[in-house]
């Protein structure tokens, strides 16, 4: 059973790192925060170069790396922009962020050896925690859905509920206060970006079906 959550995790996660691009090239910008990127970026690289898991877990790492550097060519691209900062500039932000959250990762994973045996679920979960207040804010700092769909919000908050419910049931680390934290306060945090997200698609098709002040003066005329 627990593999078959896994696996359901890792299909709805592929799913969201497939809109994430899609719609961040439809929209010209990048859909994932900055810091989440990197600390994903370096937990795949980690645990496929350096710390390998085992297959088939070891395909899906290559697979979700792949994913993470296209998110991070749309990030090169577009981020200068978002930022409104210089491309050189922007370049030592990106990559000061990559160093600072590949040495995070790598630090707690090792912290927590002993605890999960290299699989990494501590720093895992940490930064999807990360992950899933910078979404939050990502809707709250661009103040529209550029780069963000509902569909986004809705398979990353199953995916990470699968891999959560796994977790609890079927590993001792689900007797971990901390990881229980983890999985309440990540799908808690996930809900709430859902919610947040749906409530703007809906005020924005409210928004686009009102007829124009002028169109509403021509009407008005007898």
């Amino acid at each position: 059973m627990f593999d078959t959550l896994l696996i359901c995790s890792g299909v709805c996660w592929t799913i969201t790192y497939l809109l994430i691009i899609w719609i961040g090239f439809r929209d010209r910008t990048y859909g994932m925060p900055l810091a989440a990127l990197c600390a994903n970026l370096s937990w795949e690289f980690i645990f496929s170069f350096v710390h390998p898991h085992p297959m088939p877990q070891l395909v899906v790492n290559g697979i979700w790396l792949a994913f993470d550097v296209l998110i991070a060519a749309q990030v090169l691209l577009y981020g200068p922009r978002e930022w409104r900062l210089r491309f050189p500039m922007f370049l030592g932000v990106f990559f000061v962020t990559l160093g600072c959250a590949f040495a995070g990762v790598l630090l707690v994973t090792r912290e927590f050896v002993e605890l999960d045996n290299w699989s990494g679920a501590y720093a895992a979960f940490g930064q999807n925690l990360m992950m899933s207040v910078l979404f939050v804010e990502l809707l709250r700092n661009r103040g529209d859905l550029r780069g963000q769909h509902w569909a986004i919000a809705l398979f990353k908050m199953i995916g990470t509920a699968f891999a959560s419910i796994g977790f609890l049931l079927y590993t001792s680390l689900g007797d971990s206060p901390l990881m229980r934290y983890l999985f309440v306060s990540i799908f808690a945090f996930d809900l709430l970006y859902l919610v947040l997200v749906w409530n703007r698609t809906v005020q924005l098709r409210r928004s686009s079906r009102k007829p124009s002040p002028r169109v509403e003066e021509c009407n008005a005329v007898p």
